[in-house]
């Protein structure tokens, strides 16, 4: 192990690299130690912070923060067992862990001010926070540039194993940690009081700038690495730690939330088959939804229903949601999907205001009584599935599981065939075909495909999932109105919304829709405070996305490489892993 430090880059400020190093570590360790401190004197603030040594709220947070921020230091110390952390040893990740700590800790002190209303409510613990956490964050800007590709001058250890050398238990290990690790963090959030936007603030702030250092240190490559060559296993996983959550976090209103989720989800991966894969703007989409909703409450038993001495099983339901909003896809696919860009997403904007309108019409006076108009069809009943009545509470060992715990366990269920779904259409010859139109139609049409015939079967195939996805809300919430489906509203789900979900995920994959809409449905939910500014903060939150990260959080590969085929550089391996070469100039 050699050191250089001849002619060493310099960062922005102007330090020695020793003391940069230094002023992280203590930075770090004094946010730490701060946590264990009071920050306000009165519990008036959200998570009582006025206990010594026993962090809560924003302090624990701000514990997270400052030992990220601590492990990232210790890296630039070639501490030995922690290079997998950073094994470029970057510049990068220090700063973005040293930044969750920064905003962090001076969010905090700055909301206590507002809210209790002067720097007199500060205790010395707050204070602590705000000038430890500047000091790391001026070590972490001290060190090189992150863009700077010199690294001679940084110790480089020789012993580091190269990608895939673990054992395969090992990396299966790693995976279930990850998984689990997620689990945690997914339902601290989804837990976090809707009275206690501060604290969810917070959380948002340590989510982010947290999960930006990981991706700078390619830990999100590696992890990705690890999921490819563990598919079966990563994704039974995965299911697992989501059948987990309504017993981790066990509360009827949660659960209500992670069914609302995990129905937007579903319902944009359809959507992702449309748009994503086909690459045709679906701006009516929503109204699929709706035609699978409202086909399963005129066959529920409902006693509103036009239909109301009719009760399907469960599974009869589900078929005949998906069979109606089929027939719609193919009805409105069939003369429509000739048309291509604008003209498509015009006529499917039409599509989805006509359906609400119709709904709302067929009440028995303007129209057929069918749906019975802007009253829509209510008191529907639960679903029984075998003897199950998912409308009761059932005991597991000490655990209660609720109604809406046991909606959310059948829609994981269906999330689950949805993707699977989702994965073998796409790895098939009609999926390749789907690429293929969405790359260029012309010359996808010039090899001999037939374009109207795999966008008609995409179109089919995203409404069918729509409508089962459907039949599930329309039982959940007791009752359907035509009010939901529009095409931009204050109220998911909608066009606009499930769009959203997907674009801001990530277009073409499967995790990306999900991610995007549990973030679309869970944001409003805590962030109450925004109340007529949610769309604003909405709309530029978006914006700035699209600048720096126009894929989408989790990216389709080839998309991710036409936004960013200039951004790659090759850097010499020098003993490091294969998933550090050719890694973004972000995370040199």
């Amino acid at each position: 192990m050699t050191t250089t430090t001849a002619n060493a880059p310099r960062g922005l400020i102007a330090l020695p690299h020793s003391a940069a190093r230094a002023l992280i570590a203590l930075g770090a360790l004094g946010t730490i130690a701060s946590t264990f401190m009071s920050w306000t004197w009165t519990s008036d603030f959200p998570g009582d912070l006025t206990y010594y040594g026993s962090p809560a709220g924003l302090q624990i947070l701000d514990l997270i923060a400052g030992a990220l921020t601590l492990l990232y230091a210790l890296t630039r110390w070639n501490v030995r067992g922690l290079h997998w952390l950073n094994p470029a040893t970057a510049t990068a990740p220090v700063v973005l862990a040293a930044t969750s700590a920064f905003a962090v800790s001076w969010f905090s002190a700055i909301a206590i001010t507002v809210d209790l209303g002067g720097l007199v409510n500060l205790d010395p613990g707050a204070y602590i926070a705000a000038v430890a956490s500047l000091v790391a964050l001026l070590g972490a800007l001290a060190l090189p540039s992150p863009g700077d590709t010199a690294k001679a001058w940084v110790s480089k250890p020789d012993n580091i194993p190269a990608a895939g050398q673990l054992p395969g238990w090992a990396e299966r290990l790693i995976i279930t940690a990850a998984t689990a690790l997620a689990l945690i963090a997914f339902a601290y959030g989804i837990g976090v009081d809707p009275d206690a936007s501060e604290t969810f603030v917070g959380y948002l702030l340590l989510v982010v700038f947290g999960a930006w250092a990981l991706l700078a240190a390619g830990l999100f490559d590696r992890f990705s690495a690890l999921n490819a060559r563990h598919k079966g296993f990563a994704t039974t996983m995965a299911f697992l730690a989501a059948a987990l959550f309504p017993f981790v976090e066990n509360n009827e209103h949660n659960a209500n939330l992670g069914v609302n989720i995990l129905v937007v989800g579903t319902v944009a991966l359809g959507l992702n088959i449309v748009v994503g894969l086909t690459g045709l703007l679906d701006l009516g989409y929503v109204a699929f939804l709706g035609v699978g909703a409202y086909a399963a409450a005129l066959v529920s038993g409902s006693e509103f229903s036009r239909f109301s001495g009719v009760q399907f099983p469960f599974w009869a339901a589900m078929l005949t949601g998906m069979a109606a909003s089929l027939v719609f896809g193919v009805l409105i696919g069939a003369p429509t999907l000739r048309l291509r860009g604008d003209y498509l997403a015009i006529v499917t904007l039409g599509f989805g205001e006509i359906f609400r309108i119709t709904v709302n019409n067929l009440d028995g006076s303007s129209g057929p009584n069918l749906t019975n108009g802007p009253n829509g069809i209510s008191m529907i009943p639960d679903m029984n599935i075998f003897g199950f009545n998912l409308g009761t509470p059932h005991d597991i060992g000490s655990i209660t599981v609720g109604r809406f715990a046991n909606y959310f366990l059948l829609m994981l269920i269906i999330t689950g065939i949805v993707v699977l779904v989702f994965n073998r259409a796409a790895d098939s010859r009609i999926g390749r075909s789907w690429i293929a139109i969405r790359e260029d139609e012309t010359a996808a049409t010039a090899m001999g495909i037939n374009g109207f015939r795999v966008k008609l079967i995409a179109f089919a195939l995203g409404a069918s999932l729509a409508g089962l996805a459907g039949t599930v809300s329309a039982h959940v919430g007791y009752s359907v109105n035509p009010a939901p489906y529009q095409f931009a509203g204050s109220v998911p789900p909608n066009s606009a919304f499930l769009l959203a979900a997907v674009v801001l995920g990530g277009m073409g994959t499967v995790n990306g829709p999900i991610l995007g809409a549990t973030l679309l449905y869970l944001l409003p939910e805590k962030l109450g405070f925004l109340k007529e500014y949610q769309l604003l903060a909405f709309g530029i939150a978006l914006v700035i996305l699209m600048r720096f990260r126009p894929e989408g959080i989790i990216p389709n590969r080839r998309r991710q490489l036409e936004f960013h085929e200039t951004d790659h550089i090759d850097i010499p391996a020098q003993g490091l892993p294969d998933s550090t070469v050719g890694v973004t100039k972000a995370g040199a």
